[in-house]
C-alpha cells in the first residue's frame, strides 16, 4: 500500500493538477504544497483541505476491512455497467450489495 503522500501526488497528477494548482483549489501555497509532498507530515485540517481540492475524501478504514474495500473499489467500475437482464430482483450476494457488513456484523 502507497503511503497517504504518494496517493496524494498520484490522485494531482491524474487530475492533470500541477503543484502551483493546489493554491488555488485547496488554500495553500505551491510551497506548503510542494513541502507536504517531498516531506510530509502535515496536519489534519490541510490534509482536509488537500482531499477537497483533489474531489476526494479522508477515510479510516479498519485494518480488517482494507482488503474488502480495495477489492470493492477496484471492481466498482465493472459491477456498475453490467445491466440486470434477468428481470429477477437481486439476491443479497457481496457482488449485489459490496458493502455489507464492511462495518460489522449487525447494520
Amino acid at each position: 500500500m502507497n503511503s497517504l503522500l504518494d496517493q496524494i501526488k498520484k490522485r494531482r497528477i491524474a487530475l492533470e493538477l500541477k503543484q502551483h494548482d493546489m493554491m488555488l483549489r485547496a488554500g495553500i501555497s505551491r510551497q506548503q504544497y510542494q513541502r507536504l509532498e517531498s516531506r510530509g507530515n502535515p496536519r489534519l485540517d490541510t490534509l482536509e483541505l488537500i482531499a477537497k481540492g483533489l474531489k476526494s475524501e479522508l477515510l479510516l478504514i479498519p485494518q480488517e476491512k482494507l482488503q474488502d474495500v480495495l477489492a470493492v473499489l477496484a471492481d466498482d467500475n465493472s459491477s456498475s455497467t453490467k445491466p440486470n437482464t434477468t428481470g429477477k430482483e437481486k439476491s443479497s450476494s457481496l457482488a449485489d450489495d459490496p458493502w455489507q457488513g464492511l462495518l460489522g456484523e449487525n447494520e
